[in-house]
């Protein structure tokens, strides 16, 4: 799936923001104020996308895929990051990308929640 794609899908989640930070050159996409979804890249600088994610389900996925490995830089138990050039089918990517963003809006406050959705 390409970048472009990706970045449209997460930001048509409701009250999704997106910045770019520098330091890690990466891509950032929050609701709330809490990230959800950033793409970067590895060491090698080779693109990926790293997600939350439910922690059984994180490890299915990365013996399932290849091309999805532990959180890089991140909390290896509750994030994946997915290879862009893996061969992932481009639903079970969108529905990933849909699922990190409800487990970090779940978490929001409900002041929080009210204010995600009043930007949408």
């Amino acid at each position: 799936m390409q970048k472009d794609t990706i970045q449209a899908y997460c930001l048509k989640q409701q009250g999704a923001t997106h910045d770019y930070k520098d330091e890690w050159q990466a891509d950032r996409y929050h609701v709330g104020g809490k990230m959800f979804a950033m793409m970067g890249g590895d060491a090698t600088r080779k693109p990926i996308i790293t997600l939350k994610c439910e922690p059984s389900r994180a490890e299915e996925l990365r013996e399932t895929y290849e091309g999805i490995i532990p959180g890089y830089y991140m909390n290896k138990t509750h994030w994946n990051s997915i290879y862009l050039d893996a061969n992932i089918p481009s639903d079970l990517l969108e529905a990933l990308i849909q699922h990190s963003y409800e487990l970090v809006f779940e978490k929001l406050t409900k002041k929080a929640k009210c204010q995600a959705l009043e930007q949408f």
